[in-house]
């Protein structure tokens, strides 16, 4: 940590308890809620404060379906909540009535809704793409209504620390991680990645010890030290030598072609149930990478679709299931070849791909509670996606202009370690 960031947080830390009442008076949407306690399996020696792993074969254990829904949350309303980036708004979606029932005004360019980690808050992460008005909106999952925005610089995306005391926002364009308050957002110190141009998602190792961030313009991702705080290396991802081609194809013609992209554009990251493996999604290679974290070395590729994207495990934990957008383009054209691919983690090899009907865009979102959908932006089509897990068919649903990072909530698990539900 920099002599400054030192002073900063010891400055602000006299500061929090009297910020964190204040913040609780004006959003009403956060408490000192815990993890319920749960006798751990022998195996995994965690980082202190963070609550233990029950199984070391499944660290998806305790959100496998409604049952593992937190008692603290059986007032919060099920409802899907979609951030649009263009049109600066997050609509709200009742699932079993498959219509949007509200909808609200949020900060400059919002890009995911993230669960806080004691499952209280759903923060709206307005990054403002570059300016200096970036923010975080307060949603109450009781009531569905936001609160007050909280001026926070480049919140891209937003995770926590495993023992829940810090927020860490994903600063993309300061290529930097800023620790700060889990509910009042007030600094305490930040971590700089200057590697990781485009720094946006990450994943945690099973004992909390590090993170792996994927760096989206360098292709390549980065690994955190989240116990010294510090950046503990680079690896840079192999490319394919062939890819999927995005454009429509005449039946019987090639369907690939030629690789020249000579790095990749890393996007969603996710562990493997026994925490041996990282799976990133890759929009250049059209598929996801297989890390040895631990290592931080490559060990497989899986092809899957066009522009790999997000990363979602199914509730029972056996499966992965991956959001291929349909563009190697930042900014693609409507109904391009999105599918959604399924990844059997025991053998991780493709079980399963179901294309989207007349073409789309499926993005970031995550799986419902019982496990029978699968909700997904449609980021180039204005539109939500509703998969079902059993056989991929879809329907969609009309929502604002270029939907991001959706949340489904309620959903089951002790804690959330950040993005749109990446709950144990």
């Amino acid at each position: 940590m920099s002599s400054n960031n030192k002073i900063l947080a010891g400055g602000l830390a006299l500061a929090a308890t009297a910020a964190a009442v204040s913040a609780l008076l004006a959003y009403g949407t956060v408490s000192a809620q815990q993890p319920a306690v749960v006798s751990a399996s022998p195996g995994v020696t965690t980082v202190p404060g963070m609550p233990p792993v029950v199984d070391p074969r499944n660290v998806y254990s305790e959100t496998n379906g409604p049952a593992k829904i937190l008692p603290a949350l059986k007032d919060d309303l099920e409802r899907i909540y979609v951030p649009n980036l263009r049109s600066k708004d997050v609509y709200v979606i009742d699932p079993a009535a498959m219509k949007v029932v509200d909808k609200f005004k949020v900060g400059d360019a919002p890009q995911h809704v993230i669960p806080s980690w004691d499952l209280r808050t759903l923060w709206v992460a307005n990054n403002a793409e570059r300016k200096l008005t970036g923010s975080l909106t307060p949603v109450d999952p009781r009531t569905g209504k936001p609160g007050k925005n909280v001026a926070v610089d480049d919140p891209y995306n937003m995770y926590f620390s495993p023992d829940g005391k810090s927020a860490i926002v994903v600063a993309e364009a300061r290529h930097r991680l800023d620790f700060r308050d889990a509910h009042t957002m007030a600094m305490q110190y930040s971590i700089d990645v200057p590697q990781c141009g485009g720094i946006n998602h990450a994943d945690f190792s099973i004992d909390g010890r590090y993170a792996i961030f994927t760096c989206e313009f360098e292709g390549s991702v980065a690994k955190i030290d989240l116990v010294k705080r510090e950046v503990l290396g680079y690896l840079k991802l192999k490319m394919p030598a062939t890819r999927l081609k995005d454009k429509p194809v005449p039946q019987g013609l090639p369907d690939t072609e030629i690789c020249t992209s000579k790095k990749g554009m890393p996007q969603d990251i996710r562990i493997s149930p026994d925490g041996k493996h990282f799976y990133v999604a890759d929009m250049e290679a059209d598929g996801v990478h297989i890390l040895d974290g631990d290592a931080l070395k490559e060990i497989g590729f899986i092809t899957t679709g066009v522009a790999a994207h997000g990363l979602y495990p199914s509730r029972d934990g056996k499966s992965l299931y991956v959001a291929n957008r349909g563009s190697h383009k930042i900014h693609g054209d409507r109904h391009g070849p999105g599918s959604v691919t399924v990844i059997d983690f025991a053998t991780e090899k493709v079980a399963a791909r179901w294309p989207i009907p007349g073409g789309g865009s499926p993005d970031m979102g995550n799986v419902s509670a019982d496990g029978k959908w699968l909700w997904l932006s449609g980021r180039f089509d204005d539109v939500v996606y509703r998969v079902d897990t059993g056989n991929g068919s879809v329907k969609e649903l009309k929502v604002g202009a270029e939907p991001h990072g959706l949340v489904v909530w309620p959903q089951p698990g002790r804690y959330c370690l950040g993005h749109t539900g990446n709950l144990r």
